[in-house]
C-alpha cells in the first residue's frame, strides 16, 4: 500500500505542463494527437537530406577541382591534396560534435537544426567558389565544425513525436542519407564543369565559367534554403523550465522499477552520469561494436576517396580516364541499388541469418571482391562500364550490411536509457576515424601512382590491396576474444 502511496502523486506531478515552455506545449499536443506528425517528420527528412548533400556531392569532382586549383606540382600529386580537403570536414565535425550535442541539450535542439542548415548555404557556396586550395581546406572544414545536425537531429525525431512513431522518426534520419547517396553524386557529376558540358546553357563568361564547381553547390544551397525557411515551422522540444521537483520526478519514473532509491540518486547527480559513462566504456560488448564500426568507418570512407580519384584519373596510371559525369552515374547507381538493399532484402537476411554470419560474410566477400578492382582498368566501353557499376553496387551493399550490422550490435549492447551516451561515443569516436581515412587515402593513392612500375607489383595493386587489409583487421575483430556478443542477441 506505501508503495502504491508513492506513485500516485508522481504521475500527478509529472503530468503538469509550464506554459512558457516549447517543450511542454510540443509534448501536450503529441500526447493529444495520435497521428503520425508528417510535416515534422518531412521538415527532418529535408534537413537530413540538405545536411548530407555537401558529403556526398564532392567525390565526382574532387579530383578534376583539385587539379584547376593547381596546387598538384605533377599529376600524381592530386591524390594527395585532394585527400586533405576530404578528411577537412570529418575534421571539423569531430571537433564540434560533443559541444554541438552540449549546445543543443541547453539551447533547443531547434537553433542547432537553424545554425547547421545555415552552416551548409554559407560555406559550402564558399566552397564552391575557392580559388586556392587553402579555401577549399577552411571553408570545408568550417563546414564541418558548424554543421552540427548528425546527434540533435536524431533526439529531435524522437521528442517530436509519440513513442509508438519515434522508430519511424529515427529511420527517416537513416533514410535521407541513403537518398543522398543517389542524389549526391548525382548533382556533383552532372553540374560540375557545367560550361564544357551544356556549352549551349552556360557561357565561359558566366560565374559558372569562372568557377566550374560553383553549380553543384550553388544547388545544394538552394535547397538547403528552402529547409532553413521550412525550419520557421518546426516547434521546439527541449524542455525549458526550472522546476527541480518536476525534473527530479521526471528522472526517477524514467529508470527501471525495481531500482533502489540509492540508484536513483547516483544517477541523477553529475557523479552518477559520469560513472555511467566509465561503466560504458567497461562494457566491451558496446565498444568491440563500436571498434568494428570505427575500423569499417575507416574502410568505407577511404574506399570511397580511392574509388573517385582512381576512376578519372589516366590510363597511364592505371585508372580508368572517367568524367565526373560517369563517376556521378556509378555512385547514383549503387546508392540507388542500396537503398532497395535495406529496405527490401536485408531485412530478410538478418531475419533468418541473424547479424554476425551476414557481417563476416559479406567483409569476406569485400575483400575478394576489391581484389578484382586494379585489373578492371585492362577494360575498354560498355564491358567497362557494366562490370564497375556492378562490382560498386555490391561493393556498397556489402557496406551496408555490415554498417547496419555494427548501429544493431551497438544499441543491444545497452539499456534504453544509455543509448544516447553510447551513440554519442560511437559518432566521436567514428568521426576520428573517418578524418583520417581520406588523407590517409590520398596520399596512398598519390604514392601509387608514382609506383605503378618499379616494384614487385603494380602501385595499383598494392594500393588496392591496403585497403582490403583494414577489412582483414575487421573482420578478424569479428571473432573471440575479441568480440563479444550482445546477451540481447544470443
Amino acid at each position: 500500500m506505501t508503495g502504491s502511496g508513492r506513485e500516485a502523486p508522481l504521475l500527478r506531478v509529472r503530468k503538469v505542463y509550464h506554459e512558457r515552455c516549447p517543450g511542454c506545449r510540443q509534448e501536450r499536443k503529441t500526447q493529444a494527437d495520435h497521428r503520425i506528425p508528417y510535416t515534422e517528420f518531412l521538415y527532418i527528412w529535408i534537413a537530413c537530406l540538405c545536411a548530407a548533400l555537401p558529403i556526398q556531392s564532392l567525390f565526382p569532382y574532387l579530383y578534376f577541382m583539385i587539379r584547376d586549383l593547381e596546387v598538384a606540382k605533377q599529376e600524381q600529386d592530386i591524390g594527395f591534396y585532394a585527400g586533405f580537403v576530404g578528411a577537412a570536414y570529418f575534421l571539423g565535425r569531430t571537433i564540434s560534435a560533443v559541444p554541438w550535442g552540449i549546445f543543443a541539450d541547453k539551447y533547443g535542439r531547434k537553433p542547432c537544426i537553424v545554425i547547421s542548415i545555415l552552416s551548409v548555404i554559407v560555406f559550402n557556396t564558399l566552397f564552391g567558389l575557392s580559388t586556392t586550395y587553402w579555401m577549399a581546406i577552411v571553408t570545408r572544414g568550417l563546414l564541418g565544425l558548424l554543421c552540427g545536425i548528425l546527434g540533435p537531429i536524431k533526439a529531435y525525431a524522437s521528442e517530436v513525436c509519440r513513442k509508438e512513431h519515434q522508430a519511424l522518426g529515427i529511420s527517416l534520419v537513416t533514410s535521407s542519407r541513403a537518398i543522398a547517396l543517389v542524389i549526391g553524386p548525382a548533382i556533383g557529376g552532372f553540374l560540375a564543369q557545367p560550361t564544357k558540358k551544356y556549352p549551349n546553357l552556360f557561357s565561359e563568361e558566366s560565374i559558372f565559367g569562372r568557377f566550374p564547381y560553383f553549380l553543384p553547390c550553388f544547388v545544394i544551397s538552394v535547397l538547403a534554403a528552402g529547409a532553413c525557411l521550412a525550419c520557421i515551422w518546426l516547434p521546439e522540444t527541449l524542455h525549458k523550465y526550472h522546476d527541480d521537483k518536476v525534473e527530479a520526478i521526471e528522472e526517477m519514473e524514467a529508470q527501471v522499477a525495481d531500482s533502489t532509491s540509492e540508484d536513483r540518486k547516483a544517477k541523477q547527480s553529475g557523479s552518477g552520469r559520469m560513472a555511467s559513462t566509465k561503466n560504458l566504456l567497461k562494457n566491451w560488448q558496446l565498444m568491440s561494436a563500436i571498434t568494428l564500426y570505427c575500423v569499417f568507418s575507416l574502410h568505407d570512407t577511404a574506399y570511397l576517396e580511392i574509388f573517385s580519384l582512381w576512376a578519372v584519373s589516366s590510363r597511364k596510371y592505371r585508372g580508368l580516364s572517367f568524367t565526373s559525369q560517369e563517376v556521378g552515374t556509378v555512385l547514383a547507381i549503387s546508392g540507388f541499388g542500396v537503398l532497395v538493399y535495406q529496405l527490401l532484402i536485408y531485412p530478410l537476411l538478418a531475419k533468418y541469418a541473424g547479424l554476425v554470419k551476414p557481417f563476416r560474410s559479406a567483409a569476406v566477400l569485400s575483400i575478394l571482391l576489391l581484389a578484382t578492382y586494379p585489373f578492371m582498368a585492362n577494360l575498354y566501353g560498355v564491358e567497362l562500364k557494366v562490370l564497375i557499376n556492378i562490382a560498386s553496387l555490391l561493393k556498397n551493399m556489402f557496406a551496408a550490411t555490415i554498417t547496419i550490422a555494427c548501429n544493431i550490435l551497438q544499441n543491444t549492447a545497452v539499456g534504453q536509457e544509455q543509448r544516447g551516451v553510447a551513440n554519442g561515443i560511437s559518432v566521436t569516436l567514428m568521426s576520428i576515424f573517418k578524418a583520417v581515412a581520406p588523407a590517409a587515402a590520398g596520399i596512398l593513392f598519390s604514392w601509387a601512382q608514382k609506383n605503378i612500375t618499379g616494384l614487385f607489383i603494380p602501385g595499383d595493386q598494392i594500393l588496392f590491396w591496403m585497403l582490403n587489409m583494414v577489412s582483414v583487421i575487421g573482420l578478424s575483430l569479428t571473432f573471440k576474444p575479441f568480440f563479444s556478443m550482445p546477451s540481447a542477441l544470443k
